[in-house]
């Protein structure tokens, strides 16, 4: 029982890390070193702390993008 939890567990986890590496190609950034792409999402963390303003206007940038998907 133990090991099917386990299991699920980490099929959850490589599904999480497969969407989110979907999100950087569908933002064109596929091509980009891992460590500007780092550096860049550390950024942005910081910049979501001090600004909640930025959080609600990157999120209607990346809604409009999603609702792109048929085009």
């Amino acid at each position: 029982m133990a090991r099917t939890k386990t299991s699920d567990a980490r099929k959850k986890d490589t599904r999480e890390k497969i969407e989110l590496g979907g999100l950087i190609v569908k933002a064109g950034l596929r091509f980009e070193k891992r460590a500007l792409l780092l550096g860049a999402l550390i950024e942005l963390g910081d910049r979501l702390k001090a600004d909640s303003s930025e959080r609600a206007r990157l999120t209607a940038i990346g809604a409009e993008a999603f609702g792109n998907d048929s085009e």
